[in-house]
């Protein structure tokens, strides 16, 4: 079977991403298909798993690898592209907003979408608040903490500043994602000191290729190489890929020369079928799982790879 047939078969987060990215579906037709992830499959089980006070999982960010929080359920539905003007979706986010803080039930704890105070957190909430349509004052205050929390290598660590002086990749592509969707949803004029910082962390990684040691060329951690969905927290070269591809449409630029060899890399994964495989998920409690089982042929990863393949070597092959 071709493999965007393949990818057609599954859940409808997957389709109408595959219609926009892969196939070039009429805007029309992608939205359709878009709307069903709030009433069909995998994105409704999610939607349907949330209480009425605003949680899923009784926390905000979960403790012990727990992905049963409202965190980790906003982040995996911000990748199945969950339409925020669905009626589901604004009855989830208006409880979240109205219910949930840090610090799970302490009253004088802020409020979710105003964040916390490590960087890892503050990306992901920023990222979250922006695609659904919440950016208010916390908005402003996560940007601020941010931009002063950037390290003088160009990247983020969540570890305090007397333990690590030192980016990790792990928190620098949590920050640039809350970055660039806080960039794309409030449109032109972006505080110039948001994309700078934005830019600057994404010079951090390019100077790497993504996931080599600037100092040996050696690779930073095997794991790297392991390509999850949902990604959690964790880096790896897939997930980053999938970044600086959203990034280079928004700023309508092109693929930098740097990315090249974790293209290869991605490649090297790259199954005899043209499919890419699941990675080994990361330890911690799901609600279920929405990808294959480690090793088996994955709908998540070969959508992403290919679409990051169609634009980083447009005139290459992408694995069909």
């Amino acid at each position: 079977m071709d493999v965007t047939d393949w990818l057609l078969e599954s859940d409808p987060s997957v389709r109408w991403q595959v219609m926009r990215d892969l196939t070039g579906e009429a805007d029309e037709v992608v939205a359709t298909e878009r709307a069903r992830v709030a009433t069909e499959g995998d994105g409704a089980r999610l939607l349907d798993l949330q209480t009425e006070d605003g949680y899923w999982g009784g926390e905000a960010y979960g403790q012990n690898g727990d992905r049963r929080s409202v965190m980790w359920t906003l982040q995996s539905l911000r990748r199945m592209g969950l339409d925020p003007d669905a009626p589901a979706a604004r009855t989830a986010i208006r409880r979240v907003r109205d219910g949930v803080r840090f610090d799970d039930f302490a009253p004088e704890a802020p409020a979710f979408f105003d964040g916390e105070v490590e960087a890892c957190v503050n990306g992901g909430v920023l990222a979250a608040s922006a695609y659904f349509g919440v950016l208010g004052d916390g908005a402003d205050r996560m940007i601020e903490l941010l931009l002063d929390g950037q390290l003088d290598d160009g990247g983020w660590n969540c570890e305090p500043p007397e333990e690590s002086s030192r980016s990790s990749f792990d928190s620098t592509l949590c920050v640039l994602e809350g970055l660039l969707a806080y960039q794309v949803a409030v449109g032109e004029p972006t505080d110039v000191a948001v994309v700078e910082a934005r830019l600057r962390g994404e010079e951090y990684l390019l100077e790497r290729n993504l996931y080599r040691r600037k100092s040996t060329g050696g690779i930073v951690r095997e794991r790297y190489e392991n390509f999850i969905f949902p990604p959690y927290w964790v880096y790896d070269v897939l997930r980053s890929l999938d970044h600086f591809r959203a990034a280079g449409l928004a700023d309508g630029t092109p693929p930098d020369p740097r990315l090249g060899p974790a293209v290869d890399l991605l490649l090297e994964h790259r199954g005899a079928d043209g499919r890419w495989a699941a990675g080994d998920p990361w330890n911690g409690a799901v609600f279920f799982a929405v990808d294959a089982e480690a090793g088996e042929p994955s709908p998540w990863n070969t959508l992403r790879a290919m679409r990051v393949l169609d634009w980083a070597r447009p005139s290459g092959p992408r694995g069909e």
